[in-house]
């Protein structure tokens, strides 16, 4: 079983997936976090996404997983705590859009879970990597809450950034995605929106469980 949870940046996907995954008794797949650890790599290394010879060099060595407690390790070092910070995050759009790295991504994801029950959020994940899932949901929200939601996320490792800065910068990463010719961010047909503004993680949780129970 296949469960898709898209939506734009800071709509609460990953918090979603991972509590709706605890529920099921099923595997969370984090794929945002691969494409962040992409961008980091890439930053460390000195590589920039417009660089196609040296992005291809580095995909063709990188190595991406999680351990046991779905922290993602980046050839062999827990970058969890690395991966969230603004400045990938303001950069992950950009190296997402790269085809090369969608498709590594694509396939390393389908390999993940197609060899288990798993929930999966991300942009494309109810378009393009699995269009058969089984369930598909598109969560959205607010820019003004999900600016607050990422500001949260920034001071739990340090960082600050006001809400006026966060809104732009959620609304360039929206245009992005969704403007990208690549697997861009849309709404599968198939899939049940949901619009988490008022929602509390848990209510959210919940409503998706309950929708997956009925079925």
């Amino acid at each position: 079983m296949i469960i898709a949870i898209d939506g734009p940046s800071a709509s609460g996907k990953s918090t979603t997936a991972k509590g709706v995954a605890e529920k099921l008794g099923i595997t969370h797949l984090n794929t945002g976090a691969m494409y962040r650890a992409v961008t980091l790599g890439l930053k460390e290394a000195g590589i920039q996404p417009d660089d196609e010879k040296s992005v291809c060099q580095f995909l063709a060595g990188m190595d991406i997983r999680f351990d046991e407690s779905n922290h993602i390790h980046l050839n062999g070092i827990d970058v969890s705590m690395e991966i969230r910070s603004g400045d990938i995050s303001s950069q992950v759009s950009a190296v997402s859009a790269i085809p090369m790295v969608r498709e590594k991504m694509v396939m390393a994801q389908r390999q993940i879970a197609g060899e288990k029950d798993c929930v999966l959020e991300g942009r494309d994940i109810g378009t393009v990597v699995f269009p058969d899932a089984e369930f598909k949901f598109f969560l959205v929200a607010d820019v003004e809450i999900r600016a607050k939601r990422r500001l949260q996320d920034l001071e739990k490792i340090g960082e600050t950034k006001s809400i006026s800065e966060l809104i732009e910068d959620i609304k360039r990463r929206d245009e992005l995605d969704s403007s990208r010719d690549h697997s861009p961010l849309v709404q599968a047909e198939d899939a049940i929106p949901i619009d988490t503004s008022c929602l509390t993680i848990d209510e959210q949780i919940n409503k998706i469980v309950n929708l997956i129970n009925k079925k």
